[in-house]
């Protein structure tokens, strides 16, 4: 068949993608922006397209030309400046069922969310549902999928999260949350793959949930366990704390990060992530493997180690990094002002221009901050970062050599900083 492929690139996408390939299908992948991620995809065509900003039937009916069958991967934990779950979970989704509908393709493979049917805690539940309540309402062969908490090999989200913290060196334990029936991500995409077999079942709606309730804290330390880190004594995060966690990653969010620890997942923790299996497992004869097997099928590499232990160095490194630009170009401005005129005096450079070249790098100083806290822009900063730490080194060199003897090493301190920098354009991606 020929499927198009809504959000190839995400976690369960591009494992869908994978899947299916290996089956002989041909994959039309849509995703909001290519890259490396789209270049790694066995696709037949690759279409750029934000399901956010495809609501209308028409933006959807060329690339349904020729297709089989529809699945809908994708999906967004909160509202932010470039992401909308009413857009990307209702509308979007509305139009593309409207579409598919006039152009007869009649498959559609949806993956909603566990519990969306049960309470709308948030504007994700909510807009899940309207999601479901589009494709409900529409005479297609659907199948809507409510995954629990999915967990694979590769890790995004909630799955990192839990890596991460199985690394730290003790157990924080979060108030609040629910039973978890966490699924193994193999499980769900040979579910979408048997839905897309010839004379299977449709207008069905199905939770995708493990076979045991376990806490968050159990999922954390059987993740350690794997990674062969030794067992870590725990402590109950303080509700202040947790709440400040929250809105820290609520602040990510709005500069276009996606953290996944942000106050909508602390809503939907409250309620946990459980569903009955058996009606699933009935259907299709699939039995969802519980956590302990999956991760003993796999050891842990030494791979997986270090992404357990960047995890939460990561955004850390970067706080630290856009704080050391802004700050430097501030501390330019106010109480080394004096201190970089008379650098440039010693260098040969006379006012106006000795001031207007401090003037000039603090301002630069403070923009690359800014672009590197932008997620948008942020691999810009970074090679602005580089670009100007050379410049600082070679023009350093030219009028002021003797900084090169200088007991704190002013000149040699720019070369750790631009390894950092280096460093940090290697893990920027997170999927």
């Amino acid at each position: 068949m020929r499927v198009l492929l809504i959000g190839a690139t995400g976690f369960i996408g591009s494992a869908v993608a994978a899947a299916l390939a290996r089956e002989g299908h041909r994959i039309v992948a849509v995703g909001r922006r290519g890259g490396a991620a789209a270049r790694a995809l066995p696709a037949e065509r690759w279409v750029t397209l934000d399901l956010a900003g495809a609501t209308r039937p028409e933006d959807w009916t060329p690339h349904l030309a020729g297709v089989d069958a529809v699945v809908n991967c994708a999906g967004i934990l909160q509202d932010s400046p470039t992401d909308s779950t009413k857009a990307t979970h209702a509308a979007g989704p509305a139009a593309l069922f409207q579409a598919c509908a006039q152009a007869g393709v009649r498959r559609v493979v949806h993956v909603s969310a566990i519990g969306a049917d049960v309470a709308q805690l948030t504007d994700f539940s909510r807009s899940k549902l309207a999601g479901e309540e589009a494709l409900r309402a529409s005479d297609l062969d659907w199948v809507i999928l409510r995954p629990s908490v999915v967990l694979g090999r590769a890790a995004y989200g909630g799955s990192a999260l839990m890596r991460g913290l199985a690394a730290l060196p003790v157990l924080p334990v979060m108030p609040g949350g629910g039973p978890l029936q966490v699924v193994q991500l193999d499980d769900l995409v040979r579910t979408i793959a048997f839905f897309l077999a010839p004379g299977a079942p449709s207008r069905v709606a199905l939770d995708i949930a493990g076979p045991e309730r376990l806490s968050f804290t159990d999922v954390v330390v059987a993740y350690r366990a794997w990674l062969g880190f030794k067992p870590a004594r725990s402590f109950r995060l303080p509700e202040w704390l947790a709440g400040l966690a929250y809105r820290a990653g609520d602040l990510a969010g709005w500069l276009g990060w996606r953290p996944p620890i942000r106050s909508t997942a602390q809503r939907e923790m409250t309620r946990g992530a459980v569903g009955d299996p058996a009606p699933w497992s009935q259907l299709t004869g699939i039995v969802p493997t519980p956590l302990h097997a999956a991760l003993a099928a796999e050891p842990a590499s030494v791979q997986e180690r270090w992404f357990a232990q960047l995890y939460f160095l990561k955004p850390l490194a970067f706080a630290v990094f856009v704080a050391f630009w802004i700050g430097t170009g501030i501390i330019s401005l106010t109480i080394g002002w004096d201190i970089g005129r008379w650098l440039m005096f010693d260098g040969g450079v006379e006012d106006p221009l000795a001031s207007a070249v401090v003037v000039a790098g603090a301002l630069a100083d403070i923009a690359i901050g800014l672009l590197i806290a932008w997620r948008r822009t942020t691999r810009l900063g970074l090679y602005a970062a580089l670009a100007i730490s050379v410049a600082y080194t070679a023009t350093g060199s030219a009028l002021l050599p003797q900084l090169w003897a200088e007991p704190l090493g002013p000149m040699l301190k720019i070369w750790p900083i631009m390894a950092f920098n280096l460093m940090l354009l290697a893990i920027l991606r997170d999927r």
